[in-house]
Order: C-alpha cells, then structure tokens, then sequence
C-alpha cells in the first residue's frame, strides 16, 4: 500500500509522515479498541496479536471483527484521500491493505536483548501469520485466515482458498478467506454460495472439473 505510494511524497517528507499517521492511526485504534495488543509497526504494517497480556476468551472472533472493521475504515480513509488528492492536483492510488490471522501456542513476553527488549510473541504461529499475510496479494484478497481461526470463529463467514505448504513445514495448512461477520454468515445467500464454493474446491481436488465447473458457474449466476 503506502510503499508504493510513499514514491509519489519523494521531495514531501512531511506529507509522507502525514499519510503514515492518517493510515496507521485508525487500525491502531480498532486493535486496540478490538482487545488487542500491538506488538510493533513495521514500515507500513502493523503487528499485533490477542490473548495477551490479558486473557480473550473469543480473541479469534475479536481479531476477525477487527479486520473486518479495518477494512471499512480504510475504506473511508481512502475515499477521503482521493477527493482530497484530486483537490490538490495529486493522482492517488489509492489505499489496500493485506491482513493474515492466525491462531495457535505462542511465547509471549519481554523479549530481546539484555540491554532494550519488547513486549512480544514469538513462535510457530506467529510465524504461519506473517506467511498468510503475505499471501494476500498472491490471492488478491484483503483478509487470509489459517484453520485454527475458522475453528474458533466459527460465527464469522470463511470461505476455503487453498491449501499451502508454507517455506520450513511438511504438512499443507488450509487457508480461508474472510468475507464478513455474523450477520453475514447466517444470511440465506451466504449459506447457498458457501455450498456451491464447496462443491467447487471438493471438484477441483478431486479432478471432476465438470462438477467443479458446474458449482462455479452456479455461484456466478447467483
């Protein structure tokens, strides 16, 4: 998003810095309004995790409804910054934002060296998140989740988008894509396109590309 972006700012630091807090300032504030913890920024991206310090029984559920409302926010950020940018005279590309989740044991604490460390998490899981993360272009999508997510947000709609074998692991983790909350995964239209996705994935693996087709051009026409 702003690495791109941050080309079009070369000769404007100030508006470059500007842009970084318009952008980084409202997700911080879903995180952390969202029972979450931020672990660190990183350039553009931010990290942050759930569960910690504090115990979140539905840290997996919380962690989705975050995205979810990050999306929206920068959404309405974005539309602001383009009316803004064509004011000015400025071509604006626009904002995305790609968002991995994942769920799983962590190591978290004061991490770090003997002389500066930081309130951190470390571990398997941590590292499968930065990975779906970055899958996000590949796939085009805006929220990538792993299965343990599914598992324990079971409320919010997921729709199945591969299976990878992610650099450092031998098993295949499946990766869901995230498309809305609740009210949305308990809606009719949901409920009848999640069957036909299904029956599309289950033809496409087991090489009936007739079924899958078939399941495919079902959901188109709905």
């Amino acid at each position: 998003p702003l690495t791109a972006i941050s080309e079009t700012y070369r000769n404007d630091p100030q508006g470059l810095t500007a842009l970084m807090n318009r952008f980084l300032t409202p997700l911080s504030v879903v995180i952390m309004e969202g029972k979450g913890t931020i672990d660190k920024y990183m350039g553009d991206a931010i990290m942050a995790f759930w569960n910690a310090p504090l115990d979140d029984e539905d840290h997996a559920g919380n962690a989705c409804d975050a995205a979810i409302t990050m999306l929206r926010d920068l959404q309405d950020l974005d539309s602001h910054l383009v009316t803004e940018g064509m004011a000015a005279g400025r071509v604006c590309r626009g904002l995305r934002a790609g968002i991995g989740i994942n769920t799983g044991t962590c190591l978290v604490g004061n991490l770090g060296s003997t002389r500066r460390f930081n309130y951190s998490a470390l571990g398997d899981a941590v590292n499968l998140a930065s990975r779906i993360e970055g899958l996000t272009k590949h796939y085009r999508l805006s929220v990538l989740v792993g299965d343990d997510t599914v598992r324990l947000a079971p409320n919010h709609a997921f729709i199945e988008v591969d299976m990878i074998r992610v650099v450092g692991k031998q098993i295949p983790q499946r990766i869901f894509a995230l498309l809305g909350g609740p009210e949305l995964a308990s809606s009719p239209n949901f409920q009848a396109f999640l069957k036909l996705h299904e029956r599309a994935i289950n033809g496409y693996r087991a090489m009936d590309w007739a079924d899958a087709s078939f399941a495919l051009t079902g959901a188109e026409n709905d």
